[in-house]
C-alpha cells in the first residue's frame, strides 16, 4: 500500500511538472505571437486572454516561479504596447509578480525574473509619475547576467540600457554578445524578432557615435 501511494505520489508530480512545462511552452509561443505580429486592437485583446491565461497558471500553482515569471513578463509587454496611463498600472502589476518569483527562485528560467525586472525600472519613468530607478535596474540586470552570462535577452536589454544611458561603447558590446547568442530550438520565433531588435539597436548605436 505504502509503494502503491509513492508511485501515486511521484505520478502527480510528474503530471504536474509536465502540465507546468506544457502551459510555459505554450504561453512563450503565445506572446511571441502577440507581442511581435499583432496590431492595434487585435494585440490588445490578444494581450488581455495572455493575461487570464497566466493569472490562471499562477492562481492554480502559487509557487511556481516561472508562472509569476511570465504574468510579469506579460503584463510588461502589455504595458509597453497599451501606453498611457493604464500602462503604469500593468507596470506596477508586472513588478509585484517579478518579485513574488524572486522570492520563490531567483535563478528560474535562467534568471529571468532579473532580466524583466531590471528592465522595468529603467522603461518605467521615475518619481512622482512612477517607480523608474537606472541604479535598481543596472543592479537587477547585472544579477541577470551573472546567472545567464551568454544569453539573448539580458545582453539585449542590458545593450538597450546603456544606450539610453548614451554608453554607446558599452551598448555596442552588450548587443554584439546578445547576437552571438546561441539559438533556442524551443522558441525559433522570439529568437527571430530579438535579434532584429538587436539589429535596429546596433544601427542606432552607429548613429551615434
Amino acid at each position: 500500500m505504502a509503494g502503491f501511494l509513492s508511485l501515486s505520489v511521484f505520478s502527480a508530480e510528474l503530471y504536474s511538472s509536465v502540465n507546468s512545462q506544457q502551459r510555459l511552452h505554450d504561453l512563450q509561443q503565445r506572446w511571441a505571437t502577440v507581442n511581435y505580429t499583432l496590431k492595434d486592437d487585435a494585440q490588445e485583446k490578444a494581450f488581455e486572454q495572455l493575461v487570464a491565461d497566466a493569472q490562471q497558471w499562477v492562481e492554480q500553482e502559487p509557487e511556481s516561479a516561472p508562472a509569476h515569471i511570465w504574468l510579469g513578463i506579460v503584463k510588461s509587454t502589455y504595458a509597453g504596447a497599451k501606453g498611457g496611463l493604464g500602462a503604469l498600472s500593468l507596470a506596477k502589476e508586472s513588478r509585484k509578480s517579478l518579485e513574488k518569483a524572486l522570492e520563490i527562485d531567483p535563478n528560474a528560467l535562467s534568471g529571468s525574473a532579473y532580466a524583466s525586472l531590471g528592465t522595468l525600472y529603467y522603461k518605467v519613468p521615475g518619481w512622482p509619475f512612477g517607480f523608474g530607478d537606472d541604479d535598481k535596474a543596472e543592479e537587477l540586470l547585472e544579477k541577470a547576467l551573472a546567472i545567464n552570462p551568454n544569453g539573448i535577452d539580458p545582453n539585449y536589454f542590458y545593450a538597450d540600457y546603456w544606450f539610453e544611458q548614451g554608453e554607446y561603447v558599452k551598448a555596442e558590446s552588450y548587443a554584439n554578445k546578445a547576437l552571438a547568442a546561441a539559438p533556442r530550438p524551443d522558441r525559433p520565433l522570439a529568437d527571430e524578432f530579438r535579434r532584429k531588435e538587436v539589429e535596429q539597436l546596433l544601427a542606432r548605436i552607429k548613429r551615434e557615435q
